[in-house]
C-alpha cells in the first residue's frame, strides 16, 4: 500500500443529487455508483453547494474555503485564486503527491495541478471520450511510486443533455414531438436561451419531460462509463489504495422554478450535491443526516489521507460525522450566485431567503421566502406575508456578512464582483438584463466556452 491513499475524484458538473437513484430517486439513473458505495462506502444526504455557479464551486471544493475566504463568486472570476490559499493539488505536492486534472483546464479554481489533460466534453460522447482520457492516465498514475490525486471533470449532466441510444428513451416512453403538449413552449419564448435550446433540442420537440429525460438519461451513461474507470481501478490492483470520491460544483436547473435546463439561481435544486466516498482505510457504510457544504471537502480527504497541514480552513472534517462522534453542526449558511443573475441568501433547516442585488432577467420578485419544511420545492413565496421572518432572516445575513469582512479582512465579493455579467456594470431592470443576457448554439456555445477559458474562466 502508498505510504498515503491515492485520490480518484469524480468531480461531475452540474450533478444534482436527487437525481441520483443513490439517493432515492425513481429513476435507476446511477446503480453502478449505488452499488459502490453502498457496498463499501458512505454519502451524505444534506451536502450543499452554497455559491453557484461552476468557478465558486470548485474553488471551495478544491481549497477548503467558503466564498468569502476564497474571495470568488462569480462564473467570471477576474484573475487567479488568491494567491495565500493552496489549492488540494498544491497542498498535496508538500506530501509526495502528484496530480493530473481532467477537462478543466483554464479555470482559475483548477490551479495547481502537475498535469492537465483536455478531451471531448462537448461531443455526444462525453463519458467516453473521458475514459479515453482518463484510463490511460490511471495506468501511469498507478505504476508509479508516489500517490496521486486524479481529478475529472464529467460534464454529461451540463447541457447540452446528449444521452446516447438506448439511454436517450431509457426513461421515456411517450411521444416528444405530440404537438398537443405545450410544455416546451414557455422555454422557447424564453428569448436569452431560446436559441442555444433549438440547437440541441430534437426539432419539433414539445414535451418537457423528453428533455428531462434526456438529463437522466445522460446520468445513466455517464455511470455506465464511470463503473469501466472503477473496473480499471480495481484490476490494476490500486482499489485499497484509493479513496474514491463522487462530488459536485452545483445542481441542475430542469423545468423547475422557469430557469430553464441550467444551473443559476438559488434554489435546492442547485444548491444541494451530491459527496460519496469510498477507502478500504475507513470501512465505513451507509449516510449521514448532517448539514454540509463543499468547503468540508478539502479538510475531509486530508483526514482521510492522515495529513494535517496546518491550514486553518473554513470547513471541517466531516470523517468524525460519519463515525458517529460527531461535530459542531453548521445548520444555517450563506448562498450566493453569480452566473446569470446576481442574488444572495440564507438558508436555514426551516427557511430559504432570497435577495436580489440587481434585477434578473426572469423579472422574479426581489425578495424571496419559502418554508423548506411545508414547501420544500420551494414555489410558495412567504416574504410579503412574513416581513418579520424576512427581518430576523436578512439581520441574520448580515451579520455573518459582517463577521466574515471582518475576518478575511475583505469586502464581501457579492458586492464587489460588479462585472459578473460580462458587461462592466449592474443591470438596472429586468428588461436590460432578458435583452441583454443570451447563449446561441453549441458552436456558439465552444466559443463561449473557449472565451471563458481565455479569461481564466470555463463553465
Amino acid at each position: 500500500m502508498s505510504k498515503k491513499p491515492n485520490i480518484l475524484l469524480f468531480g461531475i458538473d452540474s450533478l444534482r443529487s436527487d437525481h441520483m437513484s443513490l439517493y432515492g430517486y425513481e429513476r435507476l439513473t446511477t446503480p453502478h455508483i449505488d452499488k459502490y458505495i453502498k457496498e463499501g462506502g458512505f454519502y451524505f444526504d444534506n451536502m450543499f453547494s452554497p455559491s453557484v455557479p461552476t468557478t465558486p464551486g470548485y474553488a471551495s471544493m478544491l481549497t477548503g474555503f467558503d466564498c468569502f475566504g476564497t474571495d470568488c463568486v462569480a462564473l467570471r472570476h477576474k484573475g487567479e485564486l488568491l494567491p495565500e490559499i493552496k489549492t488540494l493539488p498544491e497542498i498535496l505536492r508538500d506530501y509526495g503527491y502528484t496530480s493530473t486534472c481532467i477537462g478543466f483546464k483554464g479555470n482559475p479554481s483548477g490551479r495547481g495541478f502537475d498535469n492537465y489533460i483536455k478531451y471531448e466534453d462537448w461531443s455526444p460522447e462525453k463519458a467516453e471520450s473521458m475514459n479515453g482520457a482518463a484510463i490511460p492516465e490511471l495506468e501511469r498514475l498507478v505504476s508509479q511510486e508516489q500517490p496521486w490525486l486524479l481529478f475529472m471533470r464529467h460534464m454529461d449532466p451540463h447541457s447540452p443533455y446528449y444521452a446516447k441510444k438506448p439511454f436517450d428513451r431509457l426513461f421515456y416512453g411517450g411521444d416528444e414531438f405530440d404537438k398537443n403538449n405545450k410544455s416546451l413552449k414557455p422555454v422557447y419564448e424564453f428569448k436569452p436561451f431560446r436559441d442555444y435550446f433549438l440547437t440541441w433540442f430534437p426539432e419539433g420537440c414539445t414535451d418537457a419531460e423528453y428533455i428531462v429525460a434526456q438529463y437522466d438519461g445522460s446520468v445513466a451513461y455517464m455511470d455506465a462509463c464511470i463503473n469501466q474507470i472503477l473496473e480499471k481501478l480495481r484490476a490494476l490492483g490500486a482499489e485499497d489504495d484509493t479513496i474514491v470520491v463522487f462530488t459536485s460544483d452545483h445542481g441542475e436547473t430542469l423545468y423547475d422554478h422557469d430557469c430553464y435546463f441550467d444551473h443559476h439561481s438559488l434554489y435546492d435544486n442547485v444548491l444541494n450535491v451530491p459527496l460519496a466516498i469510498r477507502y478500504s482505510g475507513f470501512p465505513y457504510v451507509g449516510h449521514v443526516q448532517d448539514i454540509c457544504q463543499l468547503k468540508d471537502f478539502v479538510p475531509t480527504i486530508l483526514s482521510l489521507c492522515g495529513i494535517d497541514p496546518g491550514i486553518k480552513f473554513d470547513g471541517r472534517d466531516l470523517t468524525k460525522a460519519v463515525t458517529g462522534e460527531g461535530i459542531p453542526q453548521e445548520s444555517e449558511f450563506y448562498i450566493t450566485e453569480a452566473t446569470w443573475m446576481r442574488k444572495h441568501g440564507w438558508r436555514t433547516p426551516e427557511w430559504k431567503l432570497i435577495r436580489a442585488l440587481e434585477p434578473d432577467f426572469h423579472f422574479k420578485p426581489a425578495v424571496e421566502l419559502y418554508n423548506l419544511i411545508d414547501d420544500p420545492d420551494e414555489y410558495n413565496n412567504l416574504a410579503e406575508s412574513e416581513p418579520e421572518t424576512v427581518a430576523y432572516l436578512t439581520a441574520r445575513m448580515e451579520a455573518h456578512i459582517k463577521k466574515r469582512e471582518a475576518e478575511t479582512g475583505r469586502t464581501n465579493p457579492m458586492y464587489t464582483n460588479l462585472d459578473w455579467n460580462g458587461f462592466g456594470r449592474p443591470f438596472v431592470s429586468s428588461e436590460e438584463a432578458y435583452n441583454s443576457l443570451h447563449i446561441g448554439d453549441p458552436e456558439a456555445a465552444k466559443k463561449l466556452q473557449a472565451k471563458l477559458a481565455d479569461m481564466g474562466v470555463d463553465d
